[in-house]
C-alpha cells in the first residue's frame, strides 16, 4: 500500500502554506516524514536549499522544524513547565533550570499572546489552551517552521480565530505554518498558498487568493459537491424521545444540566447549537446511558428509560442499545473506538450479541463479509477489516463509527459532532446517511457546533447555554445573529 507517491512541492518562507486532501489522503504521513516520524523510499528535502536526511523527530526539532498533534501530546497530571522540559530537564541544575524555562515560557507567552500560566496543569486546561500549550512547546524549542495537523478539529469558533490570531504573529516573525485541514473556510481565510492532495498525490497547488471554496472542493474529491442534498418534506411521526424536567448535578453539586424539556418525533432531525461546554455533552451522555440524571423523566416510545434507582450506569448503554438507541459520541477516540482493536472487531462492538451463533460463539466469516460490505458503503480507506484501527486517519475511524451505529437499524439516533475531522467529501456522505435514516422514519437528535451543518440537516433548532436550552427554532427560522445571541444567553 502506497501512502505517498511522487510528492512534490514547495514552501515560501515566512508563509502560511495549506495542505488539504480527503481523509487517507496522505497529508499527516507526508508531514509525518517531514518531522522524522517515517522514513520515505525515495525523494529528497530540501532545507533552505539544502538537501537534508531527517531521521528522527530529535533531527527535525534540531533543524527548526516542529509539530502539533491532531491528538495532543502532554502528560495531563503535569505542569505546563513539567511538559515543554520533559527530555531536557537540565540534569543536576534542575531548580536553577526551571526558574530559568519558567522565566522564557513567561516572555513567549507575552510575545505572542499566548495566555497560558506556565504552573497550570494540562488537565485543568481548556483544549484550546492545551493547544497554545504544543505551540509553546515548539516555539520554545526555537521552531522556524510549524506545522499543525488538523489543529481546529476539537476547537470552538473562539478559540479557532485565538489560534489564527497566534499564526499571524508567528508569521510577521519571518516563520514557517504548514496547515492541515479538511476546513475549506480556514485555508480562504488564513493561508497563502494550498497544496491538494488527493490519493497520496499532489494534485494541485494554488494561491488561495486566485482560488475559492468550490474549486478546492473540485479538486479534492475530483467531482463537484452536493451543498443542497435531497430530503423528504418534513413529514414526523409519532413521539420517539420525550424528555422532562431533567437536570444533572457533578459530584461538586454544579448543575450541568438545569430543566430540560422537549421532544423529538419519528422521521425528523432536532439539532442542538451552541458552543461547546454548555451542557450538549451531558445531555447525550444521560440520553445514551452514560450518565445518570439528578433529576427529571425521559420516556423512549412512551415508556420510562430504566434508569430506576440505580447508583451508576453500568450496563445502561447496553440495555439502551437494545431498546433502538444508537450513540455516535463526540469524542470517537474516547468513546468511540478501542484503538488496539481492528476495525472489525470495532465495528462489532457493543452489538457483538447479533454477530453470535449461540453459546458466545461468533461466526466471524459472516461478520467478515459484513464488515467488507460497510468499509466498501461508506468508503473507509483502506478497506481493510483487519486493520488496527489506530492506524487509520481520524475521519476514516469516525466513518467506522457511524457505519456501526446506522448498521444498528435505531429508532433513535443520538449524533455528537459526526464531521468533526472529516474532510468535504465525507462530510457529504455523512450528511447524505443521516437524511436517508430520517427520510426512513428514525428520529435523531444532532448537537453540532456548525451552524452550517446545523442549518443543512435540522427540522428543528435547539440552542442551549450554560446547561439550559435557551430557545428554539424551526429550520424556515434559521437565523445566525439569532442563534447567536441564544447561544451567549442573550435572547429575549
Amino acid at each position: 500500500m502506497q501512502a505517498n507517491a511522487d510528492v512534490s512541492f514547495s514552501i515560501a518562507q515566512g508563509s502560511i502554506h495549506g495542505v488539504i486532501g480527503e481523509n487517507g489522503a496522505g497529508k499527516s504521513t507526508l508531514m509525518s516524514i517531514l518531522y522524522g516520524y517515517y522514513k520515505s523510499d525515495s525523494g529528497q528535502i530540501l532545507l533552505n536549499g539544502e538537501e537534508r536526511h531527517i531521521r528522527s523527530s530529535q533531527e527535525a526539532i534540531r533543524l527548526g522544524i516542529g509539530m502539533v498533534h491532531q491528538h495532543f501530546m502532554l502528560v495531563e497530571n503535569m505542569t505546563v513547565l513539567d511538559n515543554v522540559m520533559l527530555g531536557s530537564e537540565g540534569g543536576v541544575r534542575l531548580k536553577a533550570h526551571r526558574k530559568d524555562v519558567e522565566a522564557k515560557l513567561r516572555e513567549i507567552c507575552q510575545r505572542y499572546s499566548l495566555d497560558i500560566d506556565p504552573l497550570a496543569t494540562i488537565q485543568d486546561l481548556s483544549v484550546g489552551a492545551q493547544q497554545r500549550v504544543e505551540i509553546l512547546k515548539q516555539i520554545y524549542r526555537s521552531a522556524n517552521i510549524l506545522i499543525l495537523d488538523e489543529p481546529t478539529a476539537v476547537l470552538t469558533v473562539q478559540e479557532t480565530e485565538s489560534l489564527f490570531e497566534v499564526l499571524r504573529l508567528f508569521k510577521q516573525q519571518g516563520k514557517t505554518i504548514v496547515l492541515i485541514t479538511h476546513k475549506l473556510q480556514e485555508i480562504l481565510a488564513i493561508t497563502d498558498n494550498v497544496t491538494v492532495m488527493r490519493a497520496g498525490r499532489v494534485v494541485g497547488a494554488v494561491q488561495t487568493a486566485n482560488t475559492n471554496k468550490e474549486e478546492l472542493a473540485n479538486m479534492m474529491v475530483g467531482r463537484p459537491i452536493e451543498t443542497q442534498l435531497p430530503r423528504a418534506p418534513y413529514n414526523p411521526g409519532a413521539t420517539v424521545l420525550t424528555v422532562e424536567g431533567l437536570n444533572l448535578q457533578n459530584g461538586q453539586n454544579v448543575t450541568l444540566l438545569d430543566n430540560i424539556n422537549f421532544n423529538i418525533r419519528a422521521g425528523e432531525i432536532v439539532a442542538i447549537a451552541g458552543v461547546s461546554g454548555n451542557g450538549q455533552t451531558e445531555l447525550l451522555e444521560v440520553l445514551s446511558g452514560m450518565r445518570l440524571p439528578s433529576k427529571g423523566k425521559i420516556s423512549f416510545l412512551d415508556k420510562l428509560l430504566p434508569f430506576g434507582r440505580r447508583r451508576d450506569a453500568d450496563g445502561l448503554p447496553a440495555e439502551f442499545r437494545q431498546l433502538g438507541i444508537s450513540h455516535i459520541p463526540e469524542d470517537r477516540l474516547r468513546d468511540g473506538v478501542v484503538k488496539d482493536f481492528s476495525v472489525m472487531m470495532n465495528l462489532m462492538l457493543g452489538y457483538q450479541r447479533k454477530a453470535s451463533k449461540g453459546f458466545g460463539l461468533i461466526d466471524f466469516k459472516s461478520v467478515m463479509r459484513r464488515c467488507a460490505d460497510l468499509l466498501k458503503m461508506f468508503d473507509v480507506r483502506p478497506a481493510n477489516p483487519g486493520l488496527r484501527i489506530a492506524l487509520l486517519s481520524g475521519g476514516n475511524q469516525q466513518k467506522v463509527v457511524i457505519a456501526r451505529e446506522m448498521e444498528a437499524a435505531p429508532k433513535l439516533m443520538l449524533v455528537g459532532q459526526p464531521t468533526r475531522g472529516v474532510d468535504i467529501g465525507t462530510i457529504e456522505s455523512i450528511h447524505a446517511q443521516l437524511l436517508k435514516m430520517r427520510d426512513s422514519g428514525v428520529a435523531i437528535l444532532l448537537v453540532s457546533v456548525e451552524l452550517e451543518e446545523v442549518k443543512s440537516l435540522a427540522d428543528r433548532i435547539l440552542v442551549m447555554c450554560g446547561g439550559r436550552i435557551t430557545g428554539e427554532l424551526a429550520a424556515n427560522e434559521f437565523d445566525t445573529t439569532k442563534i447567536g445571541l441564544m447561544m451567549g444567553g442573550l435572547n429575549k
